[in-house]
Formats: C-alpha cells, sequence, structure tokens
C-alpha cells in the first residue's frame, strides 16, 4: 500500500543532526501523535540541506531527498518548513521551476496536498543584511576558514578537547551539570581531527555557499515573491512566532553565566531584526488577521515585532494556522528545558513550553489530516484562513 510521507525541512544554519543534536528536536514524535489521534498514518521524513546555500540549491537538495525517500512511490506528500527552510519548499513546489535536467518537480508538485510554513522569512530579514556587512561576512570567513585548514582544525578540535577537560573536572569537583556539560556531551566529545567529520563538513558547507544571506534580504525577497508562485491544489499554511520585545521578561542577575550571555545574543538580534526596510515594507494584514494576531499574542503586532530572528509580519502567507509567543527556535524543540541547560540557544523571554510545543504541531497535524486526500484546488480551507492584504 502507498504511504504519505511528511518532510520536516530545517532552515538557515539548519542540519539533520550533529553529534546527539538534532534540529528538529522531539518534533517527529509530536507530530506522529498528533497525526494518529486523527487516524492519520504518515512517515516523518527528517532533511539534510546547506546551511546557508542558496535557496535553489537547498531546494534542489530537498527535491533529492524526496527522490531518496521514495517519495515518487508514495500515495500523498507533505512538507513543513522551518524558516528558510519555507522558502526551499515553496520554490520546489512553483508551477514551472527547473532546478534538475528531469521532470522530477513536477511528479512531487502532483503528489503534495499541503505546504506549512513555520517562522519562514517570506518577506526577508534584516538579520541578512547585516550578515551582507563587513562585520555579519567576516564571522562566516572565519567559520570556513578554521574548518578549511588543517591549522584550523587543530585548533577546534584542542580547544573542543580543552572543554570536554573542563566539564568532566567540574564534575569531579562535584559543580552542578551546566551549560559547557551539555555542550560537551552533545557536540564537542564528538569532534575528532579526521576532515571527514561531520562538523567539518557543516562548517566547510558555510564557507563554500552563503548565497542565502543575500537572499533573505527584504530586498531579495521581493523579487522572489515576484517569480515564485502558489501551486493549485496545493494548502498553504503558516505558523507565526513573535517574541516579546526585551528587556521584557528579563533578569540576568539570577542566571548562570552562560543563559545570561545568551540573553544578551538575543537582545542583540531583536534588535536587528527590528529594522524594517523603509523602501521594502512587509504587507500590512488586512483588519480580520490582524485581530486574529492579536488574540493569540499578548502584545500588539507591530512592523518591528519579531522573534529574535524573523519579523512577525514577514512570516504571513497563505492561510493563518497559528500565532505562538515563542522564538524562532522555540517552534522546532530547542526552548529550555529543566535539567538540560544548553536546550534553550534563544533565551526570550518568551517561556515557551511543552504545552505550547504540543500546541504547535497539534495544529500542523490536524493540517496535513485536513489536507489529506483526493486533490482539489476549491477544498475548504482551515477555520483561520485569513490572508495578509498584497503589497502595494
Amino acid at each position: 500500500m502507498a504511504e504519505r510521507l511528511v518532510f520536516l525541512v530545517p532552515g538557515f544554519f539548519g542540519f539533520e543532526a550533529l553529534g546527539e543534536l538534532r534540529y528538529f528536536h522531539r518534533v517527529e514524535q509530536a507530530l506522529e501523535q498528533s497525526l494518529r489521534r486523527r487516524g492519520c498514518e504518515a512517515r516523518i521524513v527528517t532533511c539534510p540541506t546547506q546551511p546557508t546555500g542558496s535557496i535553489p540549491r537547498r531546494a534542489d537538495r530537498l527535491r533529492r531527498r524526496v527522490l531518496e525517500s521514495g517519495g515518487l512511490e508514495a500515495e500523498e506528500l507533505y512538507f513543513v518548513g522551518h524558516s528558510t527552510g519555507g522558502l526551499d519548499v515553496r520554490l520546489l513546489l512553483t508551477p514551472g521551476v527547473r532546478l534538475a535536467e528531469d521532470e522530477s518537480e513536477e511528479r512531487i508538485a502532483s503528489l503534495t496536498r499541503a505546504a506549512v510554513t513555520v517562522a519562514t522569512p517570506h518577506h526577508g530579514t534584516p538579520l541578512a543584511s547585516f550578515l551582507t556587512t563587513v562585520q555579519g561576512r567576516s564571522l562566516l570567513v572565519l567559520l570556513a576558514a578554521l574548518a578549511t585548514s588543517r591549522e584550523g582544525r587543530g585548533t577546534l578540535y584542542l580547544a573542543s578537547q580543552a572543554l570536554g577537560l573542563l566539564a568532566r573536572l567540574g564534575d569531579v569537583l562535584g559543580r552542578r551539570r551546566g551549560a559547557l556539560d551539555q555542550l560537551s556531551h552533545q557536540v564537542l566529545s564528538r569532534v575528532r581531527f579526521q576532515e571527514d567529520d561531520p562538523i567539518w563538513e557543516y562548517l566547510r558547507e558555510i564557507g563554500s555557499d552563503q548565497g542565502a544571506i543575500l537572499q533573505l534580504t527584504p530586498e531579495a525577497m521581493h523579487l522572489f515573491n515576484a517569480a515564485v508562485s502558489d501551486r493549485p491544489g496545493v494548502s498553504y499554511t503558516c505558523v507565526a512566532t513573535a517574541a516579546p520585545r526585551p528587556p521584557a521578561g528579563y533578569g540576568l542577575r539570577d542566571l548562570p553565566p552562560q543563559r545570561a550571555a545568551l540573553r544578551l545574543v538575543f537582545v542583540l538580534l531583536y534588535g536587528l531584526a527590528a529594522r524594517p526596510h523603509r523602501h521594502y515594507p512587509y504587507p500590512e494584514p488586512d483588519p480580520e488577521l490582524h485581530a486574529l494576531l492579536e488574540s493569540e499574542l499578548p502584545f500588539p503586532i507591530g512592523v518591528r515585532s519579531n522573534d529574535g530572528i524573523v519579523p512577525t509580519r514577514s512570516q504571513l502567507r497563505g492561510a493563518l494556522l497559528r500565532a505562538v509567543l515563542a522564538d524562532h527556535l522555540d517552534v522546532v524543540g530547542q526552548y529550555h528545558r529543566p535539567g538540560e541547560p544548553l536546550s534553550d540557544w534563544l533565551p526570550s523571554g518568551a517561556r515557551f513550553d511543552p504545552r505550547r510545543f504540543e500546541r504547535v504541531w497539534d495544529a500542523i497535524g490536524a493540517e496535513i489530516a485536513r489536507a489529506g486526500g483526493p486533490r482539489a484546488a476549491d477544498r475548504s480551507a482551515p477555520a483561520a484562513s485569513l490572508r495578509s492584504r498584497p503589497r502595494r
């Protein structure tokens, strides 16, 4: 019997797994449970990607993943793209797109029933504009140099071993398990000097293709949206995220040093993402959608509202499944959990928790179950089928 396949597509700087660290943390389990409650059986496939690669390259890697997973033999296909992963999905499904010499894109699109984008920068993010500056590019060049030279790999290898030793020393001295221990356990303990280690490969890919940085600017996404169109018969929906504006929910005094440092990083990222482009504004939601957003979030949504990476208004495209109080990584399972100090990479003050996590992925599961069955352009839309007003 043919099966249904659901593809989870990671975003910018994304990966499938590094050591024990997974991009979609516990997402597969949450989504499987949601589908099972609705009597919908599906195989969930996580996808590798180029971390900072151009959107066409990332979309082609997604195409190849679908083929490798037996997608053309499936009964139905569904895509859930987080962040830039949502743009990969949109490009792959665009009518007439040619990513390869064959016509596999058309065959994939003909089997696709739904495309869900989660915290996706449909209209760009000012953070990408920062990464095109001298400071932003210097950081990426440094990562690439460390990964691609023998001296750089040696430096990172020795640093990882030293940090691991410090973590073990803390254990001997009776210090409580902290973020350093978690980092050592999940990633650093897996670092090896060999050139084919997955971590080196990840960093090399960042150095070899940084096309998405330029393509995610508001200017470039204006052109992307002019060229990329929705596939008739596919249900397009979105999940929008917004975090409290710093310093709301912030109190650094009683935090461990590592977590306090990460919160300060979030403040910087939020400030960069809160700078809308004067000539390329985000579409303004119509009054009904605006009211719906504010009914689900505890603060007004303006042009500066964002999740620490992507402006909230930039995330709106298609029908709105859910607006959620969360930072950019909370929704893929990277939120604070007691006993796991390194589980939250963007401490935002959103106080995201397992209940909200389950609600997000249950809404996505409900959309997948709803969109299944015979393909039809006039299929009834989800309850929150409100669209933002097009940009004039």
